[in-house]
């Protein structure tokens, strides 16, 4: 069986950066979830949360922790998690095997 989600170098480095700050140190760590929306039908979803969620799956991405909501593992399986920077804009972004359709602004996308 694939991992739920992997993280690109990138992506741990920012994570990492993120969840040292004083600012987010009050936090357990970051939940990942996906539901529906966008004009694909289906959007991704990062919350920091101060709990675990129960029936959530968690990963530790070098000291941080990453949830996983139930209900997204099945939309997630194989996904690699990237970093991405340019002149005007850095995110996050979700390589995901599964998807079958993107939106034009990579906001939401189908299974």
């Amino acid at each position: 069986m694939s991992e739920i989600l992997t993280f690109s170098e990138k992506a741990k480095s920012r994570l990492k950066e993120i969840m040292s700050s004083e600012n987010h140190k009050k936090y357990l760590g970051l939940r990942i979830s996906v539901e529906s929306g966008g004009c694909a039908g289906m959007t991704y979803k990062m919350d920091y949360i101060q709990n675990k969620i129960g029936g959530d799956e968690n990963i530790n991405i070098d000291g941080i922790d990453v949830f996983i909501d139930p209900k997204a593992i099945m939309y997630l399986l194989g996904t690699k998690m990237d970093y991405k920077e340019d002149k005007f804009a850095s995110s996050f972004v979700f390589n995901n095997p599964n998807e079958t359709e993107k939106c034009g602004c990579g906001e939401s996308f189908k299974i």
